[in-house]
């Protein structure tokens, strides 16, 4: 049977929200590959499931990367789920809570619909809760040496992990060909999404994003928070940074004890129907 679904982007980082009312079964991992193909399928940084019922949160959702893998988090997916939610008026109010697997955020779709704010959480540096290999610390200014270049980065999670690669100059170039070490890179068991960070001025950086299970990526809420939280833990920047992304910018607010809050705008794409013909549900 045909299955709805609706297609947004936010930066240029595109997703599919499909409700698993409209599911006969779970998708399989092979499916999910197909529909999120830019060839066989809609194509799309990856899929999100929802709403579920949730014992946390108003809604629950499920993340997943176009390889079929389930991840924690996304704040650019975030304010994509949320003004999906606004558009099928599932919410009446314009705060509400979403469970993910990377954590309960609250969410705010602001009048026009166009631009969307989540409380993402709390960005921790502690190895143990990213994770990063060896003895328990803050993962700042640690060196990884690729073709005998030394790399500074910090690592952090806001409910999935992080690489923030700091350097004078990046590119996308430089994204696409040294994102994939860092992602892979032994000492982070869960791979890692990377950010390569340059600073600009007190409330400006800019980054190029390797995304786990993805790979270049135009623009990502949680990796904007990252790097935006790496920038002000450091001292280089102040505690409202705009991110400038490949696909747009995004905004972060950084509280006490580096709690993040992001807005994004968010543009509605199309939707439909996937045929059957594609796969069998």
């Amino acid at each position: 049977m045909p299955v709805k679904f609706y297609k947004y982007q936010a930066q240029g980082n595109d997703y599919i929200v499909v409700d698993p009312k409209d599911l006969k079964t779970e998708l399989s991992t092979e499916q999910i590959i197909t529909i999120c193909h830019p060839h066989y399928g809609i194509g799309s940084d990856g899929l999100l499931v929802g709403p579920y019922n949730s014992d946390r949160g108003d809604f629950g959702l499920r993340l997943f990367n176009p390889d079929g893998g389930e991840f924690e988090k996304s704040g650019n997916g975030l304010c994509i789920f949320s003004r999906y939610l606004r558009d099928q008026q599932l919410v009446t109010e314009n705060e509400f809570t979403i469970d993910t697997p990377g954590g309960l955020v609250q969410a705010r779709v602001h009048e026009d619909g166009r631009a969307v704010t989540i409380a993402m959480g709390q960005v921790s540096f502690d190895s143990e809760k990213i994770p990063v290999e060896g003895p328990q610390r803050e993962v700042l200014n640690e060196i990884l040496i690729i073709d005998g270049q030394d790399y500074r980065y910090c690592a952090a999670t806001i409910g999935n992990p992080h690489c923030v690669v700091l350097l004078n100059e990046i590119s996308p170039e430089l994204a696409r060909r040294i994102g994939p070490i860092f992602e892979t890179a032994p000492r982070f068991p869960n791979r890692t999404n990377v950010q390569f960070l340059e600073v600009l001025d007190r409330n400006n950086i800019r980054i190029e994003i390797w995304e786990r299970g993805v790979g270049y990526t135009l623009a990502s809420g949680s990796s904007s928070c990252a790097a935006a939280a790496v920038a002000n833990r450091l001292g280089y920047c102040d505690r409202q940074i705009t991110v400038h992304c490949a696909g747009g910018d995004i905004k972060i607010k950084i509280a006490a004890d580096f709690i993040i809050t992001m807005t994004g705008a968010v543009t509605n794409i199309c939707s439909g129907e996937l045929a059957a013909e594609i796969f069998d549900f």
